[in-house]
């Protein structure tokens, strides 16, 4: 069920009112059953996924709840059980990675890999070209299985008792406003939260409903919008000049910053309406002054996610261990001690770029990220001389704006990659917009930008709606968030504040010519 739909608002308006009028006890089985209803639309095979990632991940959780219990009843002294006991939690937790992990391979990643290795023995003359089934990629499988397993590693880790009530687990994992593309919560702050049965709240509504409604406006009159563009160059994009393919790409900037931002909102509003604070997944990251930063303020609990359950664990381990001695030892100084953060660093954006999609041009997307953001950390110093050599204040306004300018071109090359259908494509176009003689200024007044399924006046809409989007986000980096500015004005201007993107949303975007809702992109990761 597409969050861009009348069936979408009907079923949340029904969630709404069933949990509002339900007693306090019940509200959290109102909750599941429609967040069960919700995962059903998808059909009975992607809700057979979501079931084993339920039942695996909590059969986890009791049986190292029970090993952490055990634990206390051993002495220290015994370090031969102690052991014994650290190895069955150590397979416990192996074993459900394996089971869920496995899972997501099959259904993301099996034919990558098999068009791969049969493509590696083709080369010795090999032939291996066999069936792969047609599996059913649920919505936000990557999602629910992150979200599910932070939870078992928590419990290995002794960090909270586990949930005993498979059904308030279920919810839990399936909580529906954020199955499409997240935030990844914790279990310690959301499932608390679902269980609390909070009543209803005007100031929960107004502030879900208006941040819904900028999510709509973000999504419907700007992301799909430049998506009709975007998709239009790529299915012909030998017959276009330099220029064009740069406009292009800068039309899928927008299209994927809206989109998935616009996703966010609407995700967060939901939940809001029943009295539940999400984690914030989007913090204007166009206003990121290097790259790292950048990916700090996108996405952020997968980033966080990555950091606590992947980055901590791979720096930590023996392994890396005898890397940093070894470093220190071949290297010295700061360079030495530093070059195990990197290469930690590295692995991670790298895995990221593997997460976003079963394709060489994702591998390369996250080495590309990698590369740059931890050359940033090993060459910190050489940076630090050249800033001092030139009387750069970086904490100036104008080295400030720099930042976010290079920033903006860094992932700018970026998207050339995601965004082309293979990787090869996507650099042959890196050079085509950079080649000179490709070039052609005049494509942007000549008629040319318009053979792209846009007219003129979707350019100027898509142009001033971005406008105001960058307008509300500096409001909002520079002052405090939107809604809780408007929580102090009266009921009038909160009133408004509702009417301008409803209209907007309606004339813009539901009911202009040849309007196509596009699913969101992150739906798909």
């Amino acid at each position: 069920m597409s969050y861009i739909s009348f069936g979408f608002t009907g079923f949340l308006l029904a969630s709404v009112l069933f949990y509002g009028i339900c007693p306090k006890r019940f509200r959290w089985i109102v909750l599941l059953l429609f967040s069960c209803g919700y995962y059903l639309c998808g059909g009975i095979r992607a809700m057979a996924y979501l079931c084993f990632t339920v039942l695996t991940t909590w059969s986890a959780g009791l049986i190292l709840d029970h090993l952490n219990g055990l634990r206390k009843e051993i002495p220290k002294s015994d370090k031969t059980a102690l052991d014994r006991l650290k190895k069955q939690k150590q397979i416990t937790v192996a074993v459900t990675l394996l089971l869920n992990f496995g899972m997501l391979w099959m259904l993301k990643y099996l034919d990558f890999t098999v068009g791969t290795v049969s493509g590696l023995l083709g080369t010795f003359g090999i032939s291996w070209n066999p069936a792969v089934p047609d599996f059913v990629m649920p919505i936000g499988v990557s999602f629910f299985i992150f979200q599910s397993v932070g939870y078992v590693i928590d419990c290995y880790r002794g960090k909270y008792p586990a949930q005993r009530n498979p059904a308030e687990f279920a919810l839990f994992v399936s909580f529906f406003p954020q199955m499409v593309q997240g935030p990844i919560s914790r279990y310690d702050k959301l499932s608390p939260q679902l269980t609390e049965g909070k009543p209803l709240n005007a100031d929960d509504l107004r502030e879900g409903i208006l941040r819904i409604l900028w999510g709509y406006f973000k999504k419907m009159v700007i992301a799909d919008r430049a998506a009709v563009a975007v998709s239009a160059f790529f299915a012909d994009y030998g017959s276009y000049s330099g220029t064009v393919t740069a406009m292009a790409i800068l039309l899928y900037c927008i299209n994927l910053y809206c989109d998935f931002s616009g996703g966010i909102d609407i995700t967060v509003g939901s939940a809001r309406l029943f009295g539940i604070t999400l984690e914030e997944n989007f913090r204007r990251p166009i206003f990121a002054e290097n790259l790292a930063e950048y990916w700090r303020r996108w996405h952020i609990t997968l980033g966080g996610w990555m950091r606590d359950y992947v980055f901590y664990p791979i720096s930590l381990s023996p392994a890396f261990g005898k890397f940093g001695k070894w470093s220190r030892n071949k290297f010295g100084g700061k360079l030495g001690k530093i070059m195990p953060t990197s290469a930690a660093t590295f692995i991670i954006y790298l895995i990221i770029g593997i997460w976003h999609g079963a394709n060489f041009r994702y591998i390369a997307y996250g080495f590309w990220n990698g590369a740059v953001i931890t050359s940033s950390i090993l060459l910190a110093n050489v940076y630090s001389d050249w800033k001092k050599k030139l009387n750069i204040d970086d904490k100036s306004r104008y080295w400030k704006w720099f930042g976010m300018v290079r920033t903006w071109f860094l992932v700018f090359l970026g998207r050339y990659i995601t965004r082309s259908p293979r990787l090869l494509t996507g650099l042959a176009l890196i050079g085509h917009t950079f080649n000179p003689m490709a070039a052609r200024i005049s494509d942007l007044w000549n008629g040319t930008m318009l053979t792209l399924g846009l007219t003129g006046a979707d350019y100027a809409v898509i142009a001033v709606s971005a406008a105001v989007m960058l307008a509300v986000e500096w409001f909002e980096e520079t002052h405090e968030p939107l809604s809780e500015a408007l929580a102090k004005k009266n009921g009038f201007i909160q009133w408004i504040a509702m009417v301008i993107p409803l209209l907007a949303i309606l004339f813009f975007g539901i009911y202009r010519d040849s309007y196509i809702s596009s699913a969101f992109i992150y739906g798909a990761f």
